[in-house]
């Protein structure tokens, strides 16, 4: 068997511009023949999908799996380059089928992802595969679980475009109690949906956005002309106001905006006779916090028939 050098691998990445660890296992498969190891790579799809995997992908879907029992749930947002892959059937059953093999694999990280196996294939060859047949960069971003306790509940939900998916997890004093609160739980999913809350309570506030919004509320005060003698009078407020704008369990339900949306959990769980709190939110809108690039829907058609 040939030496796989690092000289090989580099030539190979330079004429098939697929990933370093594609070529260095190409090599490895072919026992060092270039023009063989070419062929597999091509033959695996990983050449084409390399070439794409330097283009922007903000488009894509969210995706949720539920357990039967409502104790855990994934959510996963998986990107792609335009809105209309994005509703592309082979990419929903990719993302489907991604979302459903963290879920029961325990897997805590896109590198873990990575290097674990899905039907009997490394996931990366299922993706690069995958890029080479829908013919755009595809990029698995994140992921997020919410587990409770035999006494919790998980509820979640999906807007119907698949650009927003939420997941909340409540623990009670009994399954009973859980069982009972299954629908005010998804209302709850549906409002965060809506009004995109940053944080489940004041306890997840990181103190730098804390010290943020001090900063903003001086420059506000200071444009007023207010005294910086009043300013520590005033600030304190604002900031109470900062929390109940942007905490999940302190905004104003949608649904009865009489109630918090922890005084309206709270009171579902006392009609059944128990207590029920919030423990979990996850809240993921695709391509958040990406540059996108502008693109109309005639461009990506056009963009799609020209390959």
């Amino acid at each position: 068997m040939a030496a796989v050098t690092s000289e090989l691998i580099k030539e190979l990445r330079e004429r098939t511009a697929a990933g370093m660890l594609d070529c260095k296992k190409a090599l490895t498969e072919c026992d060092g023949d270039l023009d063989a190891a070419i062929d597999w790579l091509r033959k695996k799809g990983l050449s084409a999908a390399a070439k794409k995997s330097g283009r922007s992908a903000t488009e894509g879907t969210i995706t949720i799996e539920v357990s039967a029992d409502s104790k855990k749930a994934t959510i996963s947002e998986v990107n792609c380059e335009t809105d209309f892959v994005g509703q592309n059937e082979n990419f929903i059953e990719f993302c489907a089928s991604t979302t459903a093999h963290i879920h029961t694999s325990g897997i805590k990280s896109v590198d873990e992802l990575m290097a674990s196996t899905i039907n009997g294939s490394a996931f990366s060859d299922h993706l690069s595969v995958t890029i080479s047949k829908i013919g755009e960069n595809i990029v698995v971003r994140r992921f997020a679980e919410v587990a409770v306790s035999e006494n919790g509940a998980v509820s979640a939900y999906k807007h119907a475009n698949g650009k927003i998916g939420v997941l909340v997890g409540a623990e009670c004093d009994s399954a009973k109690t859980a069982d009972a609160i299954a629908g005010v739980l998804k209302d709850i999913a549906m409002h965060a949906a809506a009004m995109n809350p940053s944080y489940l309570d004041e306890t997840e506030i990181p103190q730098e956005d804390l010290d943020r919004e001090v900063e903003v509320a001086k420059a506000q005060l200071e444009k007023e002309g207010k005294p910086q003698a009043m300013w520590d009078k005033i600030i304190p407020g604002k900031l109470v106001k900062f929390k109940k704008d942007n905490c999940l369990v302190d905004q104003q339900f949608v649904k009865d905006d009489k109630k918090t949306v922890k005084e309206a959990l709270e009171a579902a769980a006392k009609a059944a006779g128990g207590t029920a709190k919030l423990t979990a939110y996850v809240r993921f809108e695709v391509g958040e916090g990406l540059e996108k690039k502008a693109c109309d829907f005639a461009s990506e058609v056009a963009a799609q028939l020209s390959k």
